[in-house]
């Protein structure tokens, strides 16, 4: 296992990490029984980074991280987060980090998480309601009760995230990041290396997309946001990776980035987690995994390096086949 430190929290987190938004519901096929077995080889491989939230199932992944980790927790750096998608609003992206909903919140998570501290605590989306010195000082407060070792924050726009280091240091951010989605290599990234920020690169894979094992008839099933076309709530945040115009061109992108995987003797996912934690500024790289062998096959992203001629051919294979990353006015618009 590669490791790098997590920001300035002394933390060494492992590069791979294992994402678990899945299990709890909305978002792919998976068994539990499955997931506790892939969280054990896991930790037998020395993967210590587990991404968990409350919204995912509102307890349900988090429930089932905690069953899958059991007396093994602290071989976990566990980060969870709150603050969106609460399910008596109306709207289900609805964002509260009020001080009371940080304090409800987080003795929910301990419950579910069968835990008495979180090593990572994020607001999950910026609530733009409210001054940020709010949940900041909440948070704050947490840490200082041993609740929670480490803060952060997740799709906050650079200057949030610089008027919330206003009022208490951010510990720990986390973002999407994949072949697809470099918004981040602009502004935040450099942020991140100069305030020495612990950086989660969410996203991986695009969300299926870089596993290679789509087709142009993909049927993701009832109850799968990805079946909307890259509609996630009233949120148009993935359009890029599954709308009818960028779908078809994305998938021929893909099949000649399996080409380059190949010449390293690597599967896409390998492949693709490679390039994702090529930037020194990522600390772990989330990767869902639904049983062992998947997570054999995300580790095998590890102790090698993408060519820099490969990686200019990465960038010709997007500009041919007009795939393109996500707009630079996302944060304006969520």
């Amino acid at each position: 296992m590669e490791y790098r430190p997590f920001g300035s929290t002394g933390v060494q987190i492992s590069l791979i990490g294992f994402g678990c938004w899945e299990i709890g519901g909305g978002y792919g096929s998976i068994e539990e029984a499955e997931f506790i077995k892939a969280v054990n080889r896991a930790l037998d491989l020395g993967v210590n980074s587990y991404d968990t939230a409350e919204a995912y199932g509102f307890g349900a992944s988090e429930t089932s991280l905690a069953k899958a980790l059991g007396a093994r927790r602290k071989e976990a750096v566990i980060t969870t987060k709150f603050g969106v998608g609460y399910p008596e609003a109306k709207d289900r992206n609805f964002r509260d980090s009020s001080r009371k909903r940080v304090m409800e919140s987080i003795e929910k998570s301990l419950k579910a998480l069968n835990t008495d501290y979180v090593d990572v605590y994020l607001i999950h989306w910026p609530d733009r309601s409210l001054p940020f010195e709010e949940p900041m000082r909440a948070l704050d407060d947490l840490v200082k009760q041993g609740k929670v070792r480490a803060v952060g924050l997740s799709n906050f726009k650079l200057e949030e995230i610089k008027a919330c280091m206003a009022v208490r240091r951010v510990d720990v951010v986390q973002y999407c990041w994949n072949m697809f989605d470099r918004r981040m290599a602009t502004e935040i990234f450099p942020y991140c290396a100069e305030q020495k920020i612990g950086v989660m690169a969410y996203g991986s894979l695009a969300y299926g997309m870089l596993t290679g094992t789509f087709t142009e008839e993909m049927d993701f099933g009832k109850g799968d946001w990805r079946a909307s076309r890259g509609r996630l709530g009233n949120l148009n945040l993935f359009q890029h990776l599954f709308d009818s115009e960028h779908y078809l061109k994305n998938l021929r992108a893909v099949e000649d980035l399996k080409k380059i995987a190949a010449r390293y003797g690597k599967t896409l996912p390998q492949f693709a987690l490679r390039w994702t934690t090529s930037n020194p500024v990522v600390s772990t790289a989330l990767v869902g995994c639904r049983n062992p062998k998947e997570v054999d096959d995300n580790v095998g992203a590890l102790g090698w390096t993408i060519s820099e001629a490969d990686m200019k051919e990465i960038d010709a294979i997007f500009e041919r086949h007009g795939a393109v990353t996500m707009p630079k006015v996302w944060l304006e618009t969520i």
